[in-house]
């Protein structure tokens, strides 16, 4: 919060895949601050056998319904992660599965991720920087990746708005899908992410073309990972107020 007030961030949500375990700390956090707080979420949906991240917006954190569906999504990830340790010690790199996955199953609302094994491989001196252990080993294509099994983003779009949310599509440029936006629109999504910390300016203006084309609201945010070694910094990436008002109105409607 410290970080997202001296670099003038006025609204903030944060948006961890497959949990709301966030919420609530970082909305007490945020009253501290003078920052408005939204509360936020990031699910990660397939299509084809590829992520395709979704984003929950404004809904309630507690919901019980969409707790369950969220539990379920965590579990797969775990199974993925263990697929992935596997896959590493194939190659003769061998780490401590349930230390990888210890954060997770002392706080079984944390998400397990790719990041965990990155992590451990640095602590471990197989790489330096957890990009590095992405490019050599955790990426689609790198000999440790795992494909992931999970919800479509029309369950996705369903359960955010059993729970009061609007659902977006995350950084639409870099999963270079543009042909699943219309049919998601057509499913109830609410809104399009043309505002992003690795989107250029033309996919921003497309993002915000498609928006008006096919009446969707817009929102956006750095994707700020709290990762000093990453060049992407809390508020790298806004949304210009009379979009996040009018992304706050189509919520009240």
């Amino acid at each position: 919060m410290a970080r997202a007030k001296s670099a003038g961030v006025q609204v903030l949500s944060v948006t961890d895949h497959d949990t709301t375990a966030a919420c609530a700390p970082v909305a007490a956090a945020c009253a501290l601050a003078g920052i408005e707080f939204v509360p936020g979420i990031e699910i990660t949906a397939v299509v084809d056998g590829k992520d395709v991240h979704m984003l929950g917006y404004f809904m309630d954190p507690d919901d019980e319904r969409l707790g369950g569906f969220l539990a379920e999504a965590r579990r797969m990830r775990i199974d993925r992660i263990r697929q992935m340790v596997q896959k590493l010690a194939d190659h003769g790199i061998h780490l401590d599965v349930e230390a990888v996955l210890s954060p997770g199953t002392t706080d079984t609302k944390k998400a397990a991720g790719r990041p965990w094994i990155a992590r451990a491989l640095m602590a471990a001196g197989h790489v330096a920087t957890i990009g590095e252990a992405f490019d050599r080993w955790l990426s689609s294509g790198r000999p440790a990746f795992v494909e992931r099994i999970g919800p479509a983003p029309e369950d996705v779009i369903r359960e955010v708005h059993s729970a009061r949310g609007l659902v977006a599509i995350a950084h639409p440029g870099l999963l270079q899908r543009d042909d699943l936006i219309p049919g998601l629109a057509s499913a109830g999504m609410d809104a399009i992410e043309a505002y992003h910390s690795k989107h250029p300016a033309d996919d921003t203006v497309r993002y915000l073309t498609f928006a008006e084309r096919l009446g969707l609201a817009v929102s956006g945010g750095s994707d700020y990972h709290a990762d000093p070694s990453a060049p992407i910094q809390v508020g790298s990436a806004t949304l210009p107020r009379e979009l996040f008002d009018a992304l706050k109105a189509r919520r009240r409607a």
